[in-house]
């Protein structure tokens, strides 16, 4: 058993750094996470006698489908007149950090930090639920 808290700190863990570069697991049998950062030369695996059948790696924001499809999904909610405009943005690098400039422009940065938690709490719990791993608390 793992709390919901332990396995969104192992998401944001995941999703901190440039893809692939951080890892985390999760043995399902202890409810223990692991973390592994290339970057950080974190491998707490390697010192560890782990079954991989009964692991699995937390996911990161894309495998959730939690990029830009859920900036559309807000812009639609929020700012329907705006679409256009945001779908420009996402056509060029550096996106979402326009996006979040527009946000704050706006003043709804603060009310997409909210909607973009609460979607990534329901997207993990949606995860645990299909890959059996029962929360805590």
């Amino acid at each position: 058993m793992v709390s919901l808290s332990e396995i969104i700190d192992a998401y944001y863990f995941v999703n901190v750094s440039s893809y692939g570069s951080n890892r985390a697991i999760l043995c399902k049998d202890t409810g223990q996470i692991f973390y592994v950062s290339e970057e950080a030369g974190i491998d707490e695996i390697g010192e560890q006698d782990m079954e991989p059948k009964n692991s699995i790696e937390i996911p990161d924001k894309y495998e959730l489908d939690l990029g830009q499809r859920l900036v559309f999904e807000f812009v639609e909610m929020y700012l329907p007149d705006e679409y256009h405009r945001v779908r420009q943005m996402f056509r060029k690098r550096g996106a979402y950090s326009r996006y979040k400039r527009f946000l704050e422009s706006r003043g709804m940065l603060d009310t997409w930090y909210e909607f973009e938690n609460e979607r990534e709490e329901q997207a993990l719990r949606q995860w645990c639920k299909e890959n059996g791993i029962e929360l805590s608390g």
